[in-house]
């Protein structure tokens, strides 16, 4: 049987480390118990999983209190708490057309339903959005802005820490969507400067699906309303939901073995190093664009440089759609990718890919030269054979 090779990280990170696997079978088998619900000696162990988890994600993005790191369901789940408890009718958002749909139609919700404007700022043709651009649009009632650090079509890096600085200058609040970038390349929040760091815990985190995080930056939380109220096993004689962090926006039980799973993930992103990490994947992505440049009809989009980007290569190829290039890399060389608009229709509109969209490779923590120059291989075949 063929080996699986595995490109589709941008959607979640597979394989993940072992000790991922370990800590979600033993959590389950050997605590069980709830975070923040007891005192017995499981609800205590897992208590300290949880915190410990915390200060991982803390320490890996720079940010100083650990209790500032929310738990979520999903980057989604993110994205739509700093989204909706961040705006107030009429409000008005700077963001790009490179962002996912988890920004994008919670911004037309709330146009819909709150009256908020949203700025929608261009990018160029290898998918990157000018900070200028960005400065230029600001108004009074700007309250916000929001970036894809990353992109899930181009993997291009926007230059945040610059972007942040605008939003300082302009005295305007700036999530930072980390979904692609957030455990591939190093991140400080302080020194981009946003307030609201949004990513899911199953991609570059290498944690199990059904985990999200939201970082906020000191007293964000007097401008951010909770989505949801209700148990967090603190003042439980009160009917009003806590001001105190994370209880303010962790209503209810959290996912104890997704997020068990997280703090082993980030583990194993720590001992290798960012750095590492990041030198890596620019060298895997490196391999493939030089490997596919010039292929008879494959047309690449992004930059042209690993160092520019993430792990992230999307590509058409003449005679084929996306989804027939995908369909037949897994049929026949049981290569895995992804085809289509990846949630991200703006950002297609602004590479003329519409409707179909793209091929895209998504590389991770554990792809190999040799899988790479397996996937460069199968695209020459189908490219030199059409």
């Amino acid at each position: 049987m063929t080996t699986r090779i595995y490109l589709d990280n941008a959607a979640t990170s597979w394989p993940k480390p072992e000790p991922v696997y370990r800590a979600v079978d033993d959590y389950q088998r050997k605590l069980g118990a709830p975070a923040g619900r007891g005192t017995y000696s499981q609800a205590s162990e897992t208590e300290r999983l949880i915190l410990s988890c915390r200060k991982r994600i803390a320490a890996l993005v720079g940010a100083e209190d650990p209790s500032r790191v929310v738990f979520t369901q999903n980057g989604t789940d993110s994205l739509n708490l700093a989204l909706h408890g961040m705006l107030r009718h009429g409000d008005h958002v700077v963001t790009t057309v490179c962002e996912h749909n988890s920004v994008l139609r919670p911004l037309r919700f709330l146009a819909e339903h709150r009256g908020v404007r949203a700025s929608y700022i261009g990018c160029d043709s290898q998918g990157f959005v000018d900070p200028d651009a960005i400065r230029a649009v600001i108004t009074s009632s700007t309250r916000l802005i929001a970036l894809n650090h990353a992109s899930n079509v181009t993997g291009a890096v926007q230059p945040a820490a610059e972007i942040g600085k605008i939003a300082k200058e302009r005295g305007v609040f700036f999530l930072l969507d980390a979904a692609q970038s957030l455990g591939y390349v190093p991140i400080n929040t302080t020194q981009i400067g946003c307030d609201l760091l949004a990513a899911p815990g199953h991609k570059g985190l290498l944690g199990p699906l059904g985990t999200g995080l939201l970082v906020l930056a000191a007293g964000i939380e007097q401008h951010l309303l909770p989505l949801r109220q209700g148990g967090t096993g603190t003042r439980s004689d009160e009917d009003i939901q806590p001001d105190t962090l994370p209880d303010r926006y962790e209503s209810g039980n959290l996912n104890v073995p997704g997020l068990v799973g997280l703090e082993a993930g980030i583990s194993h992103v720590q001992s290798l190093g960012e750095h590492l990490i990041q030198g890596q994947s620019r060298a895997l992505v490196q391999r493939l664009l030089a490997g596919l440049t010039g292929l008879r009809g494959v047309v690449l989009y992004g930059p042209r440089s690993g160092d520019d980007r993430v792990g992230v290569v999307s590509l058409t190829v003449a005679g084929f759609t996306p989804q027939e290039l995908a369909s037949l890399l897994d049929a026949q060389w049981s290569i895995q990718t992804r085809a289509g608009l990846h949630c991200a229709p703006k950002m297609h509109a602004a590479l003329s890919t519409l409707p179909t969209g793209t091929l895209r490779f998504s590389l991770g923590h554990f792809n190999t030269q040799a899988q790479i120059d397996g996937a460069i291989a199968a695209l020459t075949e189908i490219a030199t054979a059409n």
